[in-house]
């Protein structure tokens, strides 16, 4: 099988909070599961997506990088998914945005630093910062594709707005073919009446766009980062892997398919890193024999495994109810949304 061109897709939302930096650290856990060679950008100075694999205090990180200081390979850091590598951010990306300012195609400085790296990758997720500021543009102009996580409230729809505002403006200006890769729906309730109805403004609106896997709030996902590890190695049985590894199937089956590459070499192992590499197989065939799932193609027989075979993952309305928390909302159970939101943007 032909290798197909490496898909560059940046995670973004320029509203903190919503399932970003969650959804960007699982889903590159989950396409390394699906034994696609996949390299993660930290673009947050909070350093988020770093840290949820256990890498902190590298000597070279992606603002080395993009200052010119080191090539974007020599900042590639292992993780526990041997398909799986990280480029990890810190504190001192900050300073990049103002330190960009004067310098010429600021705009274009992660491009041009992956572009000896991105061929040797299926697949590049970049997480940004939650603004839409230097560090975002850059990621946007290097993208082929961005996926958005839209928590299902009614601010997230105003911030979607202005955001696709902002990707018109990049793909006019910097980055022709950067297209829509999807809309993930995140923290989803669907006991709250307003979670449904945002849910339907944006289908309406956006059509196949939004994927049908619908990620719940769920404990276990918000305790996976403390131990320093994404969802499938931390509670590969939990609803948020779950619906994490079906997530990455709609994905996968809209890049296409093609032969999988083999992850590059890196140079020297990180001491950050964990020691004993997991094999990702393992952790997710281990899953099976509980589970007695059966493998679907579209994510491999390791990872797929985990997803069910009762329920067609592409068939949302039929999956089981993920379990959530409660919401503790000043919208209420029957608060309707206070304006509509089409193709212009929110109506005042």
């Amino acid at each position: 099988m032909m290798t197909t061109r490496s898909r560059v897709i940046a995670v973004v939302n320029q509203k903190g909070g919503v399932g970003k930096t969650t959804t960007a650290v699982n889903l590159a856990a989950c396409f390394a599961a699906s034994e696609r060679s996949t390299l993660l950008i930290d673009m947050d100075p909070q350093g988020n997506a770093s840290s949820a694999f256990g890498v902190v205090d590298v000597p070279r990180q992606v603002y080395d990088a993009l200052i010119g200081r080191c090539v974007l390979k020599e900042a590639v850091q292992p993780t526990a998914l041997s398909h799986l590598h990280l480029v990890p951010a810190g504190p001192d990306l900050v300073g990049a945005e103002i330190e960009l300012v004067s310098a010429m195609s600021r705009e274009q400085r992660l491009a041009s630093a992956l572009a000896d790296s991105r061929e040797s990758y299926d697949i590049v997720v970049v997480d940004c910062p939650p603004s839409l500021g230097l560090l975002t543009l850059n990621a946007l102009t290097a993208a082929d594709a961005i996926l958005i996580p839209l928590q299902c409230e009614y601010y997230a729809l105003e911030g979607l707005a202005r955001l696709m505002e902002t990707v018109t403006l990049v793909q006019r200006h910097l980055n022709p073919s950067l297209e829509l890769q999807g809309i993930a729906l995140t923290m989803v309730d669907m006991r709250n009446n307003l979670s449904r109805q945002v849910e339907a403004e944006v289908r309406s609106h956006f059509g196949d766009k939004v994927y049908r896997t619908r990620i719940p709030r769920n404990v276990r996902l918000s305790e996976a980062p403390s131990h320093g590890k994404p969802i499938i190695l931390y509670d590969i049985h939990s609803r948020g892997a779950t619906a994490y590894l079906r997530l990455a199937e709609e994905v996968l089956a809209g890049i296409g398919q093609g032969a999988s590459r083999t992850p590059p070499q890196l140079a020297e192992p990180v001491e950050s890193a964990p020691e004993v590499e997991i094999s990702q197989a393992a952790v997710l065939e281990s899953a099976i024999e509980e589970s007695e799932i059966e493998a679907t193609p579209a994510l491999g027989a390791a990872s797929a495994a985990s997803l069910g075979s009762a329920t067609d993952p592409m068939e949302a309305d039929t999956l089981p109810e993920l379990e959530s928390e409660p919401e503790r909302s000043s919208h209420g159970e029957t608060n309707p949304l206070p304006r509509s939101f089409d193709r212009e943007g929110p109506r005042g």
